[in-house]
């Protein structure tokens, strides 16, 4: 019966550790990538011109505002 308790409990505290191990790397990962976007101005830049845009300033702020909201919806 003792091994049955040893047991027991040691499944339950694998499933505990495995669901706040990964709350804490998803916490982690969403502060990651608030604090360093995947795209930045220069990138977005390049990109227009590489599909023949010549953008101006205006026009990079109202996307990255955009893909800010999109980002905090999530």
């Amino acid at each position: 019966m003792d091994w049955l308790w040893f047991v027991l409990v040691g499944v339950l505290c694998l499933l505990a550790g495995a669901a706040l191990g990964f709350f804490i790397a998803r916490k982690t990962m969403m502060n990651y990538l608030k604090k360093n976007p995947p795209i930045n101005e220069q990138m977005l830049r390049v990109m227009m011109m590489q599909m023949g845009q010549n953008p101006s300033q205006k026009k990079i702020n109202q996307m990255m505002k955009a893909m800010q909201k999109q980002q905090d919806k999530k």
